[in-house]
């Protein structure tokens, strides 16, 4: 899919800081294939992760309203926008041009209306939300992905996840029932070991060889994961009482004690210690360890969900004070941070002594003592790998920001170069069928896109967002020029350095300049003291 036009009429959960934004982000006449992300760039408080978030809650209204057993809840009532995008529905021979509006038409409430364009006509046709015709129109997943622990982009999608742990709460403690995967998935630091174990378990050879390349590691040696049912804070059990001396106990879904059990044949080794009913899974990693994890699960997604989900029990053990106060608040979207992180011996789930072979030692290598950024780019290789069908938004909050200035340049390469398909290396990309919106403070990303797929986001002297293209062709253009573009930093030098300058510029002491350029770099700046230096010679008759 790719996103054509975004106009946010009234957005309340960022405090109406983009309400009238009306971005044409892409020409609706345009070839629509490749790999193509764009780029929203500028300072901080510019808007940027505010679009990415309104954009989230745009796509969760539309599936409350559409499939509402896997959105639980609508982003916001008060949101208004109106929304094209192109996507190719797999039972189709042609791409779609669909249009997507909620708005007030007089006194009335909101109204969701999806429309597709007939092309023959150039009509827009209205759909039924009901119907699996209009579902097929949707994207397949919104991910979400932020390197923070406070972002707002995370709002929407922690929302979504109360929503789903209701229900798996409720088909654990009630009446089972399946629980359907919600189409919003956030990747965040906390999900780390989870992208990155079921990548290298279910991925092929050539996969995880580039997934690990960059931190110079050979393969996945060895992990161990752990599952702790028993635990005092865990919800009450009306049907069932707790025995004499013995903790209360998570219950599991019928989909999740499945998981356990495959979990248990997959493994080398394990063992089960019954007061707290905790089991301890160990696997030596070998072509029969990843056969037997491939006959239980089909695809990486498949188990990295199930990862996830025993993951997200982690919720369970905090106070329930605490989670009732979480739940309202992120369903209003009035809350500044997640739930407290629990201390691992107290996870229901978690991962321990995860284990890497070293490419020229062969020492074994723990995933702890790798970086942030080796941390982070194998996270977001491993996301694109994992989520490898058409129809997918990936919607990256500073998907670079731990790595260094090499990575960087080679970022939008790296994800060219995924070995997920065959082919032009443009195409190479499972992204072909993709969109993809990421947000930046560097100038390495916009170096490698053209202009038209560069948004610099800021504020004018009022305080309303504005939005444009740079002047300049930022593909291939230095960075000292797309910084200078799109932060209206001249010159490209930091505080104290400049302020050096600028001081030696004023003085009329050829000796005072003539030592200070000795402590300064190489740079344009340098090259004008010099000139300023030989005129004061030259005046003086030196």
């Amino acid at each position: 899919m790719k996103i054509l036009r975004v106009h946010i009429i009234s957005a309340k959960t960022c405090g109406g800081l983009l309400d009238g934004l009306n971005l044409q982000l892409r020409n609706p006449f345009s070839n629509y294939s490749g790999f193509d992300p764009l780029c929203l760039i500028g300072p901080n408080g510019a808007g940027k992760s505010q679009f990415l978030q309104v954009l989230t809650e745009i796509f969760q209204s539309v599936f409350h309203k559409c499939i509402p057993n896997e959105e639980r809840f609508d982003a916001s009532a008060g949101l208004q926008f109106e929304l094209e995008y192109v996507i190719h529905p797999e039972d189709e021979p042609l791409p779609v041009r669909v249009r997507i509006s909620k708005k007030t038409t007089g006194r009335k409430s909101p109204v969701l209306v999806i429309e597709r364009r007939d092309e023959d006509t150039y009509e827009w046709i209205d759909c039924d939300p009901n119907s699996p015709d209009t579902h097929a129109l949707l994207p397949h997943k919104v991910v979400g992905y932020t390197s923070g622990d406070n972002e707002t982009l995370s709002v929407p999608f922690l929302r979504n996840r109360s929503g789903y742990a209701k229900d798996v709460t409720e088909s654990a403690l009630g009446e089972p029932k399946q629980v359907p995967d919600t189409r919003l998935m956030l990747i965040d630091y906390g999900t780390n070991l989870e992208v990155l174990v079921a990548n290298l378990l279910l991925g092929n050879d050539s996969q995880w060889k580039f997934l690990l390349e960059d931190a110079k590691l050979e393969n996945l040696h060895s992990f161990r994961c752990i599952v702790q049912l028993a635990h005092s804070a865990a919800p009450n059990n009306p049907k069932k009482k707790k025995p004499k001396g013995r903790l209360k106990e998570v219950l599991l879904t019928q989909e999740l004690e499945d998981y356990l059990d495959q979990l248990k044949c997959c493994a080398t080794c394990y063992a089960y210690e019954d007061r707290t009913r905790t089991y301890t899974f160990d696997y030596l990693i070998n072509e029969q360890t990843r056969e037997a994890f491939r006959f239980f699960w089909k695809s990486t997604l498949d188990l990295y969900s199930s990862f996830h989900k025993f993951a997200m029990l982690n919720d369970l053990v905090l106070s329930k004070k605490v989670r009732d106060q979480f739940r309202r608040d992120s369903i209003s979207g009035r809350f500044a941070s997640r739930l407290p992180e629990p201390q691992d011996e107290d996870k229901v789930f978690r991962f321990e002594r995860v284990m890497f072979t070293a490419q020229r030692s062969g020492k074994e290598v723990d995933y702890v003592s790798l970086s942030d950024g080796e941390h982070q780019l194998g996270q977001i290789l491993g996301t694109f790998c994992m989520l490898s069908f058409p129809n997918v938004l990936f919607l990256l909050d500073e998907p670079e920001s731990h790595f260094n200035p090499q990575w960087r340049v080679n970022f939008i390469s790296r994800i060219l170069d995924l070995p997920t398909k065959h082919g032009d290396r443009r195409e190479s990309s499972k992204a072909t069928k993709q969109e993809c919106l990421l947000t930046t403070h560097s100038p390495f990303v916009p170096s490698d896109m053209h202009r038209e797929k560069v948004f610099i986001f800021s504020k004018d002297e009022e305080g309303r967002i504005k939005v444009q293209n740079p002047n300049i062709e930022t593909f291939g253009s230095t960075f000292d020029t797309i910084i200078e573009q799109c932060f209206e930093v001249r010159p490209p030098i930091s505080g104290v350095a400049r302020d050096e300058i600028k001081g030696l510029m004023k003085s009329e002491n050829p000796e005072d300049i003539r030592v200070g350029m000795q402590n300064l770099g190489d740079s344009v700046e340098k090259a004008f003291l010099a000139d300023r230096l030989r005129q004061l010679k030259n005046k003086d008759g030196v």
